[in-house]
This record gives C-alpha cells, sequence and structure tokens, in this order.
C-alpha cells in the first residue's frame, strides 16, 4: 500500500496537541477553571503531550519513507 498510517495518525495528534497546548496556554492564569483540576492546567500538559507524540509518529513515518527509497549511485 502506499499510505503509511503514522502519516495521519501523526497530524490528527499534532494539531490536536497544538490546539490544545494553545488553549493552555491563552486560559493559564484563569485561577478558577485551575480549581477543577486541583490547579494543574490540564490542557496545556495533555496538549503538550499529545504534540510530541503526533511529532514522534510524523517522524518515524519519515525515517520509515527514507529508508524505503532505494539508493542512487
Amino acid at each position: 500500500m502506499g499510505l503509511d498510517i503514522r502519516w495521519p495518525i501523526g497530524l490528527m495528534f499534532s494539531i490536536i496537541g497544538a490546539l490544545l497546548l494553545i488553549h493552555g496556554v491563552a486560559t493559564g492564569s484563569d485561577t478558577e477553571m485551575l480549581k477543577r483540576s486541583l490547579g494543574m492546567n490540564v490542557n496545556l500538559v495533555w496538549g503538550l503531550v499529545l504534540l510530541v507524540f503526533g511529532l514522534l509518529m510524523l517522524l518515524s513515518a519519515k525515517i520509515a519513507a527514507s529508508a524505503k527509497k532505494p539508493k542512487e549511485k
């Protein structure tokens, strides 16, 4: 097959992670919202986790695609 499943998974997790990260940074000073999560900015933390996972998936897809290419002489 032509499409590696890591490309769409990496894109999806990277986009969702970036959106959560931006939302976590934008609402980081809202102390009322942070009270519900025991003072932890959950959007910021999980946005970072999802973004890192998505970027790792994209990186592994890129490495696999370059390894599959035939070498030129």
